[in-house]
């Protein structure tokens, strides 16, 4: 197709735009009182107007040109301003018969002195092939009538600067057809929420004469927002005067919104970090200095409290007999929490432990978010905090917020841990158990054998071992070691005797590690025929029934056999010898123990220094220079800090 624009009167103005029109490839002409008085380059190809000065600038009869041209006259004069007309008529030509018979589809658009027509060729499929003038300005009007972006010609000799010209593009960014926007500024595409910056950016560099590109918010026909980058640049003739304006127009409103939402995102998550960081720093403090777990949560709660954003902390307590979860710490505004938190209703705090994960709602009008205190496996309770909104607290603040309650649990378990040694108070569990990932039960599955427990060691690799005195029919050093070989375990014997070895047992689950992180002293561990008979001392104050689900949980086979409340002595034997183990190096404890469950102490000796030594991976004197300053630093704890009872 081919396209042709005709402007009837206004002659004055068209000869102005003539040095833009001439790069427009539409064919345009100006027509006033039935003569063409201006005819741009496309134009006067298409309808074989001579012009040897090449400026369009002529004297042209309609009427010789278009066969139709009365036609066209009365359509034009009937055109109301501001409506649009589609008539078809033909050019005649008179230059050969090449041009004359041409058909064309007119679309009249008249404003109060001027009207713009546009022509379509209709071709007929027997039309001789088009000449390569033909061809490259068919080829041109495509490029730019079918390009991705929005393009826009205007016109600023006439008043208010209009749009001339718009492509299919514009059309299909904008919402408005080529007859809404021809002969109007574009700024009716702004709105209220338009760049105030950004139109005064473009006002300027009009006024300059210069190209600008800006981002604005612009709107359509139907009125839906949408991110225009609009690019204006001004197109200058032969003499560097400014003809007309060129912009280009480009949805950019996918890129724009994610890239506002990045900077949300971003500008929440640097005011979160900043806010959480004082808190995290300061409850970390707290944990690390707490002198016992009252203090600890009650500090905890305070601190939060006095973070902007939170209105009330509490941490609260699983209780069995009631069926809620009491308050044991608070701080600030905690709602409805004087009796406690039904563990079956659906308050976060519930929620939280019965998942064991964070957990969030809005209750009361405001957003409430719960953490479960839970640190290998046993549960502290539950952390709840209050915010000052309604607003449900986010994915990132419930990482940060989970990561602090994960730090008050870890203190409180080594609040409750060094307790195990300095409480008087305790309940004795007694329970069995028969899972062969407990290293004992693997063994005496595997042998014919009973295990009892002496106490746990540390080797100078940091691994963690467990002597045992072994007795029974395969209480030999070849029959344990075979045994704990097919059930791999590590087994080395520390010394051996008629009927009865004593062994550093390793591998497997370690039992008494686990137990130990978790503030419970393993008393005593007895052995045979696949299942181990436990004591367990658990300080009063600690969640006993949350340790034992903990047990029952890990270990298959465990049955409680006993709960019993009880004091210890002022200092027992084992307090004593807490107390001694605390004074003593890994070796030098290793050495003195070793010495006397091997009967090093005895005579005759069953063992030599050589032999304890290997057993240890040192030297004999080194062995002894170890034995010789934990046996100093036993008599100094006997004669020096007291003396054992019982």
């Amino acid at each position: 197709m081919e396209n042709a624009n005709a402007e009837y009167g206004g002659g004055g103005r068209a000869t102005s735009a003539a040095v833009a029109l001439e790069a427009v490839v539409d064919p345009v002409v100006a027509v006033t009182s039935g003569t063409i008085t201006y005819a741009n380059g496309a134009a006067r190809d298409a309808f074989g107007l001579d012009d040897d000065a090449g400026t369009g600038a002529g004297e042209w009869e309609a009427a010789t040109v278009f066969a139709s041209w009365p036609r066209l006259e009365d359509e034009i004069h009937e055109t109301t301003a501001g409506t649009v007309r589609h008539v078809t008529l033909e050019t005649a030509g008179d230059s050969g018969d090449e041009i004359a018979g041409d058909r064309y589809n007119a679309r009249i658009h008249r404003s109060t002195d001027s009207a713009t027509i546009t022509f379509d060729r209709a071709t007929e499929e027997n039309d001789e092939t088009p000449s390569p003038a033909d061809s490259d300005r068919a080829v041109k009007d495509r490029a730019i009538n079918e390009a991705p972006v929005g393009i826009t010609i205007s016109d600023p000799d006439r008043e208010d600067n209009p749009l001339v010209y718009v492509n299919d593009a514009y059309q299909e960014i904008t919402g408005y057809d080529y007859d809404d926007v021809v002969g109007r500024n574009c700024r009716f595409l702004q709105g209220e929420d338009s760049s105030e910056d950004a139109i005064a950016e473009m006002a300027a560099a009009i006024d300059e004469d210069r190209p600008v590109t800006v981002e604005l918010k612009n709107y359509r026909k139907d009125g839906t927002e949408f991110w225009n980058e609009v690019t204006i640049a001004p197109v200058r003739n032969e003499a560097g005067t400014v003809t007309n304006y060129v912009g280009f127009q480009n949805n950019i409103t996918a890129r724009k919104e994610a890239e506002l939402a990045l900077e949300t995102r971003t500008e929440e998550l640097e005011y979160l970090l900043e806010r959480i960081e004082g808190l995290i720093q300061d409850v970390t403090d707290v944990v690390a200095g707490a002198t016992d777990r009252s203090g600890l949560e009650t500090d905890v709660c305070e601190r939060i409290v006095a973070e902007a954003g939170y209105d009330g902390a509490w941490i609260g307590e699983r209780n069995p007999a009631t069926g809620t979860i009491d308050v044991r710490s608070s701080a600030g505004d905690c709602g409805d929490t004087t009796d406690g938190v039904a563990t079956d209703g659906d308050h976060p705090a519930a929620t939280a432990l019965a998942e064991t994960a964070a957990a969030t709602g809005t209750l009361e009008g405001t957003a409430h978010a719960s953490f479960p205190l839970s640190y290998n496996g046993i549960e502290y309770g539950v952390l709840t905090v209050r915010t000052d909104r309604d607003r449900s607290i986010d994915d990132r603040e419930t990482v940060i917020l989970s990561a602090l309650a994960r730090a008050v649990a870890s203190g409180i378990n080594a609040r409750e841990t060094s307790r195990v040694l300095e409480t008087d108070a305790v309940v004795a569990v007694e329970l069995t158990l028969a899972d062969t990932a407990v290293a004992p039960v693997a063994l005496s599955t595997a042998a014919d054998c009973r295990l009892e427990y002496r106490r746990s060691i540390h080797r100078t690799d940091d691994e963690t071992m467990s002597l045992f005195t072994v007795t029974g029919p395969d209480a030999t050093a070849e029959a344990l070691e075979t045994a704990a070989a097919d059930a791999g375990l590590d087994c080395r014997i520390v010394v051996e005797r008629e009927s009865e070895c004593l062994i550093e047992l390793a591998g497997g689950d370690n039992l008494v590690g686990w137990l130990s992180e978790r503030g419970v002293r393993t008393d005593a561990i007895e052995s045979e025929d696949g299942r181990a008979s436990l004591t367990l001392e658990i300080p009063r104050s600690a969640n006993v029934r949350s340790i034992v689900e903990a047990i029952e949980d890990r270990y298959e086979g465990t049955d409680v056999v006993s709960f019993q409340q009880r004091d210890r002595d002022p200092e027992t034997r084992q307090e004593f010898a807490a107390r001694l183990e605390r004074d003593l190096t890994d070796r030098q404890f290793a050495a003195l123990q070793r010495a006397y469950l091997s009967g090093y102490f005895e005579w005759p000796r069953p063992t030599t220094g050589e032999e304890l030594a290997q057993t240890m991976g040192v030297s004999r004197p080194t062995f002894h220079e170890h034995l010789r300053t934990a046996e100093a630093k036993l008599c100094r704890a006997l004669f020096d800090e007291g003396t054992l009872s019982g």
